[in-house]
């Protein structure tokens, strides 16, 4: 008969050993549906987080200090919500990205290399991103509706409230006026 120490150690080395794992009553499919949704939305906020700053980096003209602050804002907004996305992918016992390789891999928010872009065209760029954001989040709620996952859905209800505040500032933004 083994020792109880010896047994306890054995299952230590046993648990270590095990890939990532959580315990959930969700079902596999719901987590692999939800997970597989949610490192969507990680991977187009990373995408639309540096796309933000990015803009906020190169952004010119004479409401300058105005942009730049607002950009500055929103790409916070956004960064906030990454640890979040992630943190609940793994308590669903998803895994979650892990590389910016995966991240351009997935992200559906197009990228803006271009050397040079005006304010406005920036404004009303991120204001596309952020509408498409809003339908993705809308897309992942009814993943969470599925299979019955209200914390999940409860996170992205915020999200999409946060996501439509962002669009309605750059939208007002870049009103033209008569």
């Amino acid at each position: 008969m083994k020792e109880p120490n010896s047994i306890k150690t054995a299952d230590l080395l046993q648990r270590r050993r095990a890939p990532l794992k959580t315990p959930t009553e969700l079902t596999r499919t719901a987590t692999k549906d939800i997970a597989g949704a949610m490192n969507a939305i990680l991977a187009d906020v990373f995408a639309l987080y540096l796309k933000t700053k990015n803009f906020h980096w190169h952004m010119s003209g004479p409401h300058f200090r105005d942009y730049h602050l607002l950009l500055d804002e929103q790409a916070d907004q956004l960064f906030a919500m990454t640890d979040p996305i992630a943190e609940r992918v793994r308590k669903l016992g998803g895994i979650t990205l892990r590389s910016i390789g995966q991240i351009s891999q997935m992200q559906r928010v197009l990228d803006n290399d271009a050397e040079y872009v005006e304010p406005l065209d920036m404004l009303a760029e991120l204001a596309d991103d952020n509408k498409m954001l809003t339908s993705r989040l809308r897309e992942a709620h009814d993943v969470c509706d599925e299979h019955r996952d209200v914390a999940t859905a409860s996170l992205i209800e915020v999200w999409i409230d946060e996501t439509e505040r962002r669009t309605w500032f750059l939208v007002e933004t870049t009103r033209r006026r008569n």
